[in-house]
Formats: structure tokens, sequence, C-alpha cells
């Protein structure tokens, strides 16, 4: 790409940027950092773990997010019950008229762009290894015949803290194939209100029109890509991750007494991609400290165990890096 495209696919990554975050307040009320998290995702070509009670608006919101921005979007309700061939389709056999029978490959929901894993801790480890390869690999294997899924591919999950019975925890390899853990929070009593205004008086959604397309985000995460980071930065983010290991000689006293795994490298990684996506966000076309300081949180919080004894003194994960921040401010 030479530099007058790279120049208008800049012009129109702030534009687009612009109207898919009008599009999507016209829907949602409030969340706007959660919105943002969701873009720094696509934008990285990652995936998003959201973490969020019952009744926040999690479906909603990517739902209409992947209108915003012009992709298919299908949802799984993920349930004890799910087979892995529920979620990534079979072969069947079809007979011709001929009465030639042969295998034929039937897309499961998987074969989306955005894809809405609701409720992803209440289904059996089985599925969720199914789940896991597509998230890696953007391909499925059936009966031996390995099936690639058509870029971007997305999965935006949610699973709801309260709910213990009839779960199954997600596992740590898991885990770290999210770029981010968002936790959805309740609304402000005013924006509580705002949404009560806006949806008490109609019975539809107000449209969502397209802002994007699916080549056009495959660009924008190219552009992502060339955001330049200095060494220095390059060397905060490095330290910043290696302090979350207990056994490291940058590690705080918070970490060395209250965690028991630290992140891994992949979390280095998409640290410094989503500081990128952000600064980019943001109008700037280098990335600073601060960036990578305010995406710490979601791009740390699941990959960091805590031991017994931060239950025991009820200190959080949030708990121990917001410390851990502090220090390395």
């Amino acid at each position: 790409m030479n530099e007058n495209e790279t120049r208008d696919l800049v012009g129109n990554f702030r534009s687009s940027m612009q109207r898919i975050r009008g599009e999507v307040r016209k829907v949602i009320v409030g969340q706007d950092d959660v919105v943002e998290h969701l873009l720094i995702t696509l934008l990285v070509g990652g995936h998003c773990l959201i973490t969020g009670m019952p009744g926040t608006a999690k479906t909603l919101l990517v739902r209409t997010l992947a209108g915003a921005l012009g992709l298919t979007f299908k949802r799984i309700q993920f349930t004890p019950d799910l087979m892995p061939t529920d979620v990534t389709g079979t072969d069947i056999i079809e007979e011709d008229a001929h009465g030639h029978r042969s295998w034929n490959f039937v897309p499961g929901p998987l074969f989306t762009h955005v894809l809405l894993a609701d409720e992803i801790n209440r289904t059996p480890p089985k599925t969720q290894a199914a789940l896991l390869e597509a998230m890696q690999e953007q391909s499925v294997t059936v009966r031996g015949h390995r099936h690639q899924l058509q870029p971007p591919f997305f999965v935006l999950a949610t699973q709801n803290p309260i709910e213990l019975e009839g779960t199954y925890p997600l596992p740590e390899a898991q885990l770290d194939r999210f770029l981010f853990n968002v936790v959805l929070d309740y609304l402000s009593a005013d924006d509580e209100l705002a949404v009560l205004q806006r949806f008490t008086t109609r019975v539809d959604l107000p449209p969502v029109e397209t802002c994007t397309t699916g080549e056009e985000i495959l660009k924008f995460q190219w552009l992502v890509r060339q955001v330049p980071v200095s060494e220095s930065v390059g060397r905060y983010a490095v330290d910043l991750v290696r302090s979350t290991r207990p056994d490291d000689s940058r590690a705080t006293e918070a970490v060395k007494r209250y965690v028991k795994f630290g992140s891994s490298v992949r979390a280095t990684m998409f640290l410094v991609l989503a500081a990128k996506a952000r600064a980019l966000l943001e109008g700037r076309f280098h990335v600073t400290e601060d960036d990578l300081r305010a995406l710490a949180l979601p791009v740390l919080r699941h990959r960091v165990l805590t031991n017994y004894h931060a239950e025991s003194d009820g200190q959080s994960v949030d708990d121990v890096l917001r410390t851990l921040l502090t220090k390395t401010a």
C-alpha cells in the first residue's frame, strides 16, 4: 500500500469509527468504555469475554455493533447439553437423483463474522474445545476435514458471574485466547432513566446503519499494526507483564503474596496491539505508556491467577493489578 492509499485509509478509519460510535449510541445508553474495548477487539482481530449481570444489554450491544460494522452476526445460547457439532456444523449423507450418495458439510453457526457465545461457561469442555479451535486457528475440523472460516472472525462471549451451579469454568488455555475480559457494570441512575425514556415509548429499536464492510475492517487491522511503538514503551509493556509473575524480580510484594500464576508472553503482545488500536482511535500515530496502563486491567485480569492468600484477605485480581499499576506508574 503506497503513501496516498495509506493516507486515504487513515481518513476512512477516522470517519468510520466516528459513525460507528454514533450508530451504537442510537441503541445503547452509556457503556462508552465497553464499546471502545469492543472496537479495539475488532481492530486487533481478537476475541472478547464480557462479564456482566443479566439484563445489562450484553446481547443487544453485540448485535448492534455487528450491524453498524456491516458484518454477519449469529448467536449461540450455550447450554449444558450443547454438542460440538451444534456449534461447528456436521457432515450429512445426501442422495442425488441418480441414487448416488455423498457426504456434504452443513456449516454451523460458527460460520459467521461476529459470533455471540452467550453464557459460554454453561457448556461442557468438549464443546468449548471446538470453539477454541475456531478462535485460535479460524477453522473447524469435522470428521478429519478442516473447514476455514471467512475473515474477519470475532468471538464475543458472555458469562454471568453469579451462576455457579451447572457451569464449567473456562480453562486457562481458552481464557488466554481472549484479548479482553471486559466487566459490564450497571448503568448510572441518569443512564437508567434515559433507557426508560427511550425504550418504553416505542416497540421497535432505532434502525442502525452500516458504516463499514468486512474488507475495510481487514484493512483497518493492517493499519493498526503500522502504528509505531518506541523501544522505551515496548520495554514498559514487557516489564509490566513480567511484574505479574510472582517469581520475577520485578514483582511487587502484593504480587508475590497473592498471585499464583502470572501472565504469558501472549499478554504482552495483546497489550501492545490493543494500545496501538487505542492510540489510533484517539487520533495518534504513536503508543504511550498511558495507553498500556489504560488497557492493562481488561488484558490481564483473566490471565492472572490468585492464590488462597488473596481469597483469605479479600483481594481480587483487579485489586492486585491496580496496586501493581500504581507502583509502576
